[in-house]
C-alpha cells in the first residue's frame, strides 16, 4: 500500500481545467444545418468513396443509440436513416478558431495549452480572485459561451493538474448531467482506482492492459498499490509513469508546455511507406530511424529529455497514435531512445497495417554531465559512446551507407533506399 505522505512532494496545486467539444465535427454539421446533434443521425463521412469510407464523427444522438464513433460506412445501423455530411475540415478550422477566440475572452494566451482541434487545457489559478469566482464558476462561464456564441456543446474536466483534469473530464463529466467534474487529490482513490477495464484511463492503450491484466493488474488502483520499481523494470520510463499516474500524480505545467512546443530546435525523422507494415516489420524502420536521429543529436553535441513517436495507419483503419515519454535526465544513447519508442508502440499499438511512421527529440540539453544510476555499467556506456562517436565520424566522411545494420539488408528496410534519396552514400 502507497503512504500518501511519499506523494505529497510531487504535488501541485493549480486549478486546471479540460474542455472538449462534444463530437465536435459532427456538432459543427448540425450547427450549419439548424439542426440538433442531441435528436439528429448525422455522420461526418465521405460517402462517395464508398461502403469501406471511414466514419470520423457521430453525433450525440447516435452515440446514445450504441453507434462507436470510428467505424465504417457500412457498419453504420441499417434501421436509422442517416444524414451523411462531407468531411469540410476548413470548416472545422474556421470553428476551433472561434473557440479558442472564445478562451481568450477568459484568459492569457500564455495559460491556453491547445492539445487536440476539440480539446484544450486552460489553467485558471491566476484569475479565481480576478474573477471572484470559483474554477467551477469559470467553467461553467466558458461551456456557456461557447453554447451561446457559436451553438455547440462542451464537457469539462476540473482537477489540481493536467492529468487529473483530463481523467475527470473522460470518466466523470462526460456523464454528467451539466457536463463538468471536478476531482481533487483525495477522489483518487475512489474515483479513479476503481476503474476497470485499465484501458478507460487516458494514456493506457489495449496492448499494454493486456500486458497489465497477465500481471493480475485488473483496476487503476491495482496499478497504483504495485511496487513502481517493478514497473520501471518491465516497462522502463513508461512504467514509472504509469505509477504516477494511476496515483493521480502530474508535474506538468501547461507553461512549460507552451515554452516546449514552440522550441525552434527538435530532431526528427518521419516517413510514408510504400506498402502496409506489421509490427514486426516496423520495429526494424523505428530502429533504423532511430539510429539516424540519435546519430544527428550526437553529431550536435545534444541531448534530447523527451522522446516522441507517431504511428500512422492505413487510412481504412483511422489516424493512428502520437504519445510522448519525457525521461529524468537527458540522453543520447540510442539504445535508451529506441527502447523508449518500443514503449510506447507496445503500449498503444492497435495491430492496424501501419503507412507513416515519425520519431522526434525534443526538451534538448547541451550539458554533458550524466548522472550515472548505481546500476549501470559505467565503463560499458563510456565504450558504446566511443563507438558510436567513430561510426558517426565514419558516416560523415564516406556517406551513412558505408555502416549499416544487419537488419538493414531486409527486404522490409528502408534506410539504404532512404539514405540514396537523400544524398547518403557518397563512395
Amino acid at each position: 500500500m502507497i503512504r500518501l505522505e511519499n506523494l505529497n512532494e510531487y504535488k501541485i496545486n493549480r486549478n486546471i481545467i479540460c474542455i472538449d467539444l462534444k463530437s465536435f465535427y459532427a456538432s459543427v454539421e448540425c450547427v450549419l444545418r439548424g439542426l440538433d446533434p442531441f435528436e439528429t443521425p448525422l455522420v461526418v463521412a465521405d460517402q462517395s468513396r464508398g461502403d469501406g469510407s471511414i466514419v470520423l464523427a457521430v453525433t450525440p444522438y447516435l452515440k446514445s443509440k450504441g453507434v462507436p464513433s470510428r467505424l465504417r460506412i457500412f457498419e453504420l445501423p441499417k434501421d436509422i436513416e442517416i444524414i451523411f455530411a462531407r468531411p469540410q475540415m476548413h470548416k472545422y478550422m474556421e470553428y476551433a478558431t472561434k473557440i479558442i477566440g472564445i478562451f481568450l475572452e477568459f484568459v492569457s494566451e500564455e495559460d491556453l495549452y491547445v492539445y487536440s482541434i476539440d480539446e484544450t487545457f486552460i489553467d485558471l489559478t491566476n484569475y479565481l480572485k480576478y474573477y471572484n469566482k470559483t474554477d467551477y464558476e469559470i467553467a461553467e462561464d466558458i461551456l456557456n459561451a461557447i453554447k451561446t456564441k457559436l451553438g455547440l456543446y462542451a464537457t469539462c474536466g476540473i482537477g489540481p493538474n493536467m492529468l487529473l483534469a483530463k481523467l475527470s473530464l473522460d470518466i466523470e463529466a462526460k456523464n454528467n448531467d451539466n457536463g463538468i467534474a471536478k476531482w481533487r487529490y483525495e477522489d483518487v482513490e475512489t474515483k479513479l482506482w476503481p476503474v476497470s477495464p485499465l484501458s478507460k484511463m487516458w494514456s493506457i492503450g489495449k496492448r499494454m492492459e493486456r500486458k497489465l491484466n497477465l500481471m493480475g493488474l485488473t483496476e487503476i488502483g491495482d496499478i497504483a498499490k504495485y511496487n513502481k520499481e517493478k514497473l520501471k523494470k518491465k516497462f522502463g520510463v513508461l512504467g514509472l509513469e504509469l505509477w504516477y499516474h494511476t496515483n493521480g500524480i502530474d508535474m506538468s505545467l501547461i507553461q512549460d508546455k507552451k515554452i516546449l512546443r514552440n522550441k525552434p530546435k527538435s530532431y526528427g525523422l518521419s516517413q510514408v511507406l510504400f506498402r502496409d507494415y506489421n509490427a514486426e516489420e516496423i520495429l526494424t524502420i523505428i530502429l533504423e530511424m532511430t539510429d539516424e536521429v540519435t546519430s544527428r543529436l550526437r553529431l550536435s553535441k545534444k541531448r534530447a529529455k523527451t522522446i516522441s513517436l507517431f504511428i500512422g495507419y492505413n487510412n481504412d483503419y483511422g489516424e493512428g497514435f502520437s504519445r510522448q515519454i519525457t525521461l529524468e535526465q537527458p540522453t543520447a544513447n540510442e539504445f535508451l531512445i529506441y527502447e523508449t519508442c518500443i514503449n510506447i508502440f507496445d503500449s498503444f499499438y492497435e495491430g492496424f497495417p501501419i503507412r507513416k511512421v515519425g520519431i522526434s527529440l525534443s526538451n534538448l540539453d547541451e550539458t554533458r554531465t550524466y548522472q550515472y544510476s548505481l546500476f549501470e555499467d559505467v565503463e560499458k556506456i563510456d565504450r558504446e559512446i566511443k563507438l558510436k562517436a567513430s561510426v558517426d565520424k565514419i558516416k560523415l566522411k564516406y556517406g551513412k551507407n558505408y555502416i549499416v545494420r544487419a537488419v538493414s539488408n531486409e527486404e522490409h528496410a528502408t534506410a539504404k533506399k532512404r539514405n540514396k534519396l537523400i544524398g547518403g552514400h557518397h563512395v
